[in-house]
């Protein structure tokens, strides 16, 4: 079955960096989409960047633009995040999920158990 585990979060002080990674398995990469979904406190979960698997097309929230920088290494299985000029309103769970479009909130299949950023 799909596995997917998140790492990286952590606590981090606003206008610094931080990378996040997501560990796929139970499925080769091929033509669907790898998501980074985040939940606010006390909001519901929004779509922050997509990257299509057959490609490598990457697509990106109107929020997330510049800032946020969504990868992947096919050869690990493993999709990245780059979030860079961290600002307090970025503190949030981070999933990785899955998808069979582009979508920002809703009809995603697979999800990981999410890692927290604190941007404090």
């Amino acid at each position: 079955h799909v596995q997917l585990v998140e790492s990286g979060g952590g606590l981090v002080q606003p206008g610094g960096s931080l990378r996040l990674s997501c560990a796929a398995s139970g499925f080769t990469f091929s033509s669907f989409y790898m998501s980074w979904v985040h939940q606010a406190p006390g909001k519901e979960k929004e779509g922050v960047a997509s990257i299509y698997t057959g490609d490598g097309g990457q697509y990106y929230h109107n929020k997330s633009l510049g800032r946020f920088t969504i990868s992947r290494d096919k050869a690990k299985n493993t999709l990245y995040l780059t979030i860079n000029n961290l600002k307090t309103e970025d503190t949030a769970v981070y999933y990785c999920a899955t998808a069979r479009v582009v979508t920002w909130d809703y009809g995603y299949t697979d999800w990981g158990q999410g890692t927290q950023v604190t941007i404090s």
